[in-house]
């Protein structure tokens, strides 16, 4: 099975390890399969996904489809003869594509499957408190992140983990199980097992900015987890006297609670900003006030009061 065509299928920078190691390895590449062109930034410049640029750089063919059911695509896709596809990071694929390639279609998911399933697994394993996550290929079936899991890769959960850092050993090490798999399906020796049923799932479900807002009921562990779960990306964020601050990094604040309401803050406005959680106070360490940059408090307070 040497004769393996590749049809990949990505955007955002999460999936470029995965192509670049299939390439780096020779593997035939036929074509790719991205996102169509965004505006980004401030000057809202048309600019390729991290996935496109990957492609073109290796000369690879790139399809662009904002219809991924439309009959010029499908005819398109199926010109490349293509007799294995690799999704990383990508949207639902329809049946019709999925099923088209002799030998299937794998998905590249950053979590241990059947845990996690949804769009923002890295998030949810942090928020949660878990203490390990990992990798997991599997082959797409009709119900998202369901099919049969092919290989899996652990990778622990530091207490000073956060989306960011998670997110850049998770994309390196699933570079590898994508390459660790195609290799198995070139030679045509791979499990394919059926996920467990007899479990109870946690699910990682896509992440909207009234997700985003801290609950300072909660006790300040969780808080804790909730802001490492989203920082840098999309952040956690609370409201200070009727201002919005998108919270990057807080503690555990070892000081006497005043009898103060969750939600409520003290400071000296020099060194410290605390916020009451359900059973104590919260450091702010790293904040981004509106209109500002991210800022350490201490450089907060050079200039600014709360």
């Amino acid at each position: 099975m040497n004769n393996l065509r590749i049809i990949f299928m990505g955007t955002p920078e999460f999936a470029v390890p995965s192509l670049e190691i299939l390439v780096q390895h020779q593997f035939n590449v036929v074509a790719v399969i991205t996102a169509p062109d965004k505006p980004q930034g401030r000057g809202q410049k048309i600019t390729p996904s991290p996935v496109k640029a990957c492609a073109i750089k290796h000369n690879i063919p790139v399809l662009q489809p904002a219809n991924l059911k439309a009959p010029e695509f499908l005819e398109e896709l199926r010109s490349y003869n293509a007799n294995l596809q690799v999704v990383v990071a990508f949207r639902m694929l329809p049946e019709v594509v999925w099923s088209m390639p002799e030998f299937g279609t794998f998905n590249l998911h950053a979590s241990l499957l059947p845990q996690y399933r949804g769009a923002a697994p890295i998030n949810w394993a942090i928020i949660n408190g878990e203490k390990e996550t990992g990798v997991t290929t599997f082959f797409l079936q009709h119900d998202i992140d369901t099919g049969s899991i092919i290989f899996q890769e652990r990778e622990p959960i530091h207490e000073t983990d956060t989306a960011g850092t998670l997110y850049e050993r998770l994309m390196h090490k699933g570079g590898e199980l994508v390459l660790k798999t195609v290799l198995a399906i070139q030679a045509g020796s791979y499990p394919s097992q059926p996920q467990p049923e007899n479990v109870t799932i946690k699910h990682a479900p896509k992440i909207f900015k009234e997700t985003c807002v801290i609950n300072w009921n909660q006790p300040y562990d969780q808080v804790i987890n909730f802001v490492r779960g989203l920082s840098p990306y999309p952040a956690a964020w609370t409201t200070i006297n009727g201002k919005t601050y998108k919270i990057f990094a807080c503690s555990h604040a070892h000081a006497q609670s005043e009898v103060i309401q969750p939600g409520d803050f003290i400071t000296d406005n020099k060194t410290y900003l605390y916020l009451k959680a359900a059973n104590g106070l919260v450091s702010i360490d790293r904040f981004q006030p509106e209109g500002k940059k991210p800022l350490s408090i201490t450089d907060f307070f050079r200039g600014n009061t709360i």
